[in-house]
């Protein structure tokens, strides 16, 4: 997890972009060269169909994912999710995957948390899940100290509020406070439990497994009415389902806007073109270097640090994600400036998209 991210405040031209790779160069660092082959990761490729994903067929892709976008929704989720499990169980396989997202609202009042929460049901080939998310205001990570004076106040904080969830989904699972980080445990060994970050002050979930498909249908959707009457935004994902299979899923409710995401390999010179693929609305990523902190700033505390390229109907950014400040927060800024040579904005990601 790097949570930590800063992003160039004015769009730069492509050349603009990989001018910045000469200058870490310039700096030792090992960057990647425009003919090198990199992994670039698109999100929120807005299409008319899914046949429209034939646009990426110059590269290779993988990891591709259909999701239908629901903004200000206002429905039955018990029935939209069971719609989806029904057509899911026609066409379920081993590589197939689908997912349903929706906020829930954490009742009790928090200072440190978001309100507003996050969680997923998921079926995959031979199971269930139901997946938890929470936020918080601001995102401080394992090793940093500021926000230390608040310690107590933000674990206490994530216990009662995964408590509310565990309890509305009527879940075995126990919560403690050890080492300074909320620990999450099931009593039923027998399925697979997950919890993440939990020592991270940003971010957190944990996701329950059951063979049952059905089981979580009717608990997420009494999760589901915590939010209600207001309307919210319904994410689907559907992975490695056939034409056929994804026609169908459209069925469910025809007006749902369709968005791709999914990985392509191809070489960094490529990414103008995969850009005006996905135009206007498709966002790229990629990496042009990773470091540790130590290698430009010895006498900071180290960091892991990667430097990417972000690119959204013809323009492109450079963000910075490490793991941790290595330096005091107003110092963070005019290093990355010096750094990158161009001036940056703390820009953390949404948590729920």
């Amino acid at each position: 997890m790097r949570e930590r991210r800063w992003e160039t405040t004015a769009p730069l031209s492509f050349g603009q972009a990989l001018a910045v790779t000469d200058r870490l160069a310039a700096l030792g660092l090992k960057p990647v060269s425009p003919a090198s082959d990199v992994i670039c990761y698109v999100e929120e490729w807005t299409v008319g169909s899914p046949d429209d994903f034939d646009e990426l067929d110059p590269w290779a892709t993988e990891d591709v994912t259909l999701v239908h976008v629901r903004e200000r929704w206002r429905g039955d989720f018990f029935l939209l999710s069971g719609a989806y499990h029904t057509v899911y169980q026609r066409h379920q396989d081993l590589g197939t995957y689908c997912s349903i997202s929706h906020p829930w609202r954490i009742r009790e009042i928090l200072q440190l948390h978001d309100q507003r929460a996050m969680f997923w049901i998921g079926f995959r080939h031979a199971h269930s899940f139901i997946r938890v998310r929470l936020q918080t205001q601001a995102v401080i990570t394992p090793g940093e100290t500021r926000g230390n004076a608040d310690r107590t106040r933000w674990l206490d904080e994530r216990r009662a509020a995964f408590l509310e969830a565990i309890t509305v989904l009527d879940l075995p699972i126990e919560t403690h406070v050890e080492k300074h980080a909320v620990v999450l445990r099931s009593s039923n060994a027998s399925v697979p439990f997950f919890c993440s970050w939990p020592d991270a002050f940003g971010p957190c979930q944990f996701e329950y497994n059951t063979s049952d498909a059905f089981e979580f249908l009717v608990p997420a959707s009494k999760l589901a009415e915590t939010f209600h009457p207001e309307p919210v935004g319904v994410r689907a994902y559907l992975t490695g389902f056939s034409e056929a299979a994804l026609a169908e899923f459209q069925e469910v409710e025809p007006e749902a806007r369709l968005a791709y995401r999914c990985s392509v390999h191809c070489p960094l010179d490529d990414l103008p073109e995969v850009q005006n693929a996905i135009r206007p609305h498709g966002l790229l990523y990629a990496t042009l270097c990773e470091f540790q902190t130590q290698a430009v700033l010895p006498d900071a505390e180290d960091a892991s640090a990667i430097i990417g390229i972000v690119g959204i109907n013809g323009q492109f950014k450079i963000e910075t994600r490490l793991n941790h400040a290595p330096l005091h927060e107003e110092a963070m800024a005019p290093w990355l400036e010096r750094l990158i040579g161009h001036p940056v904005a703390y820009a953390p990601l949404p948590a729920f998209v």
